[in-house]
């Protein structure tokens, strides 16, 4: 099966090594720990008789503070994706912009080009018309020698007449061409425009939401950090098991496509790698720079954005699932990530985490869409 062969087993050698993501603590933005199940015992408990745990009202109100500031974490890192998403689209639309200008641009030189052999040609019609001497026909056939070679003449006027007629309309429908491109090339610089204001702006809000929670999570303690990393783990691996409890995995049997095996492989080949919003990689990726490469690289273009992926690829029932489909996340299709079997996704999570595995129901799912439907 060559390269195919070697994305599944590549997929499965790191769902194996990370399988706390499908039976154990699960992470919506980070690879698992193996092994790391919620302790039966909370932190800042104690046992008390008979082995039953007696909490600790203040660790209690620490955690629920904790509990607080995961959902913060949560909000404004969501905030930072959808900004992201908005970014990625301007930059795509400005993209194409600046290759239609450049195309018009290419249009207009051609058309002038092509105004200015007209013009030529009109003006030596002209030239040739006033060699004849522009008496009128009558006066040319009382005054010429040969009968037949003045009808000959005549017959040759006005085939020449007929082809400056010609050569005025064509310098006519040239003209409006030449205007119509410099129109369109004027509407087009305009959206480009607009498109790089929008760019700015997300980039503003991106910058704004990631300095928020990276604040937030500066004013935390080592042991605090701790404590909301597993808090994180808790929650995704709730997700991931309501999820695999439904018995959705027993449904899902799909086998990757020749495309998909190499979108896989390529998506996996990216784990460890930085999450920087806006980037397609080599070196580093947000979730949708990912996943729009990895097709790219197995010869599928796919749109730039989750919220596009999800508006323009086919969508497929979750059980039809199969490895290489893009799973969309959350209601506003902020977060996409790659299916690679066994109930396992790879995704770019968030800025400050790396390209990791997670189990595939450990956030919300929007649903499934199949780049080589």
């Amino acid at each position: 099966m060559g390269s195919g062969k070697r994305s599944l087993t590549t997929a499965a050698m790191v769902v194996a090594c990370a399988c706390a993501v499908l039976s154990a603590p699960g992470v919506a933005y980070a690879s698992p720990t193996p092994g790391s199940t919620p302790s039966s015992t909370p932190s800042g408990g104690t046992a008390g008789a008979g082995g039953a745990a007696v909490q600790d009202p203040q660790a209690m109100r620490k955690k629920k503070d904790l509990q607080a500031i995961r959902e913060k974490l949560d909000d404004l890192y969501h905030d930072a994706a959808v900004a992201t998403d908005a970014y990625n689209a301007a930059e795509e639309k400005a993209r194409q912009q600046s290759a239609q200008i450049v195309d018009l641009a290419q249009d207009i030189v051609k058309g002038q080009e092509k105004l200015d052999r007209l013009k030529d040609l009109a003006g030596a019609a002209a030239r040739a018309q006033y060699r004849g001497g522009g008496l009128p026909p009558e006066a040319q056939l009382w005054l010429s020698r040969n009968p037949q070679e003045y009808l000959d003449g005549a017959g040759r006027v006005r085939q020449g007449e007929h082809a400056t007629k010609g050569l005025l309309a064509e310098m006519a429908r040239t003209q409006q061409d030449l205007e119509q491109y410099a129109k369109d090339a004027s509407a087009q610089w305009q959206k480009l425009e607009a498109n790089r204001e929008a760019k700015a702006e997300a980039q503003k809000k991106i910058k704004k939401q990631i300095a928020a929670a990276e604040k937030l999570q500066s004013q935390l303690q080592k042991e605090e950090k701790e404590r909301l990393a597993k808090l994180e783990e808790e929650a995704a691996h709730k997700a991931q098991t309501a999820w695999l409890s439904s018995g959705v995995l027993a449904e899902i049997n799909g086998k990757a496509s020749a495309q998909g095996r190499k979108a896989v492989q390529y998506a996996t080949d990216q784990i460890g790698k930085p999450y920087v919003w806006g980037a397609e990689g080599p070196k580093s990726y947000d979730c949708s720079g990912l996943t729009s490469q990895a097709w790219i690289s197995a010869g599928h273009g796919i749109p730039r954005t989750s919220q596009e992926q999800w508006k323009q690829l086919t969508h497929v029932d979750i059980k039809d699932m199969r490895p290489g489909d893009l799973i969309i996340y959350f209601d506003d299709a902020s977060h996409v990530a790659m299916y690679i079997g066994d109930g396992a996704i790879v995704h770019a999570p968030r800025p400050g985490r790396t390209v990791t595995v997670a189990g595939a129901g450990s956030m919300p799912i929007l649903g499934v869409v199949r780049p080589d439907a």
